[in-house]
């Protein structure tokens, strides 16, 4: 099972800069977007094999979240269930036979940081309930834009971002509680190296520089770990200020 996840900052944007056929090229049994910025219906687009879920805010233009897939589920959920929460289109759920599936787009505490207390104490607390209390039905996986670097390691200029939104000491004890609660960072079962992001500022050629940031994650229940076969970046995948990440499991879905 392979499972392709990525922050597409405008669906719009991206249908013209090759979306369809990236899809038809990687054919992921599971693609969860984020940052759609408008609702299916408004949208003309044609991805032969896969049904389309969306989950769109209230506020035009504005965050979003769809996955795409080549079998029906079980269930399909918006939001995590709290009103305060999900009035911004988020958090899609998908439950499978074998698993859920939580594509998720995080909450930005914004560069002023006027959003990181809601963010850490509000929306973090919340959101790790919601997907404990999924996997006490079955496994999760749950994958997006997280929006937090976790360790040093995963942005190039780590010293002089500690007080920046995205590399704070609260967001980042978020991710800490993610780990403590037994879930697995895929991509880090893999590489422990530096120099592997999945974000790139738009300004000062960021991008070419390979000056970054790795925000964006799949991360799966502990009881998942021995069926992880490969967790990946994708990199060189244009269209966005994101590039997507992914994950193959050795799960048949049904």
């Amino acid at each position: 099972m392979k499972l392709l996840s990525w922050n597409v900052n405008g669906l719009r944007s991206v249908l013209g800069k090759g979306f369809a056929d990236f899809v038809q090229e990687h054919r992921p049994d599971i693609l969860c977007i984020q940052e759609t910025k408008t609702p299916g219906q408004a949208v003309e687009l044609d991805l032969p094999g896969y049904r389309a879920y969306w989950n769109h805010a209230e506020r035009k233009g504005y965050s979003g979240t769809a996955t795409f897939l080549r079998t029906e589920p079980l269930d399909v959920r918006e939001g995590i269930g709290a009103a305060k929460h999900d009035n911004e289109g988020r958090v899609l759920t998908t439950e499978h036979p074998e698993f859920f599936v939580v594509n998720v787009y995080v909450p930005n505490s914004k560069r002023d940081l006027a959003r990181l207390p809601y963010r850490c104490e509000e929306w973090d607390v919340d959101f790790l309930k919601y997907v404990r209390k999924l996997e006490k039905k079955k496994p999760v996986i749950f994958c997006g834009d997280l929006n937090v670097a976790h360790k040093e390691i995963d942005l190039t200029h780590p010293k002089t971002n500690v007080k920046n939104h995205g590399f704070t000491p609260e967001e980042r004890r978020g991710f800490d509680n993610i780990v403590g609660a037994g879930f697995v960072d895929t991509f880090r079962e893999f590489e422990s190296a530096g120099g592997h992001y999945t974000w790139w500022s738009q300004m000062g050629n960021c991008r070419a520089k390979n000056v970054g940031w790795r925000i964006d994650y799949v991360v799966i229940s502990g009881a998942l770990r021995p069926h992880l076969k490969r967790a990946f970046i994708l990199p060189e995948v244009m269209g966005s200020d994101h590039c997507p990440v992914g994950v193959e499991l050795a799960i048949k879905m049904k």
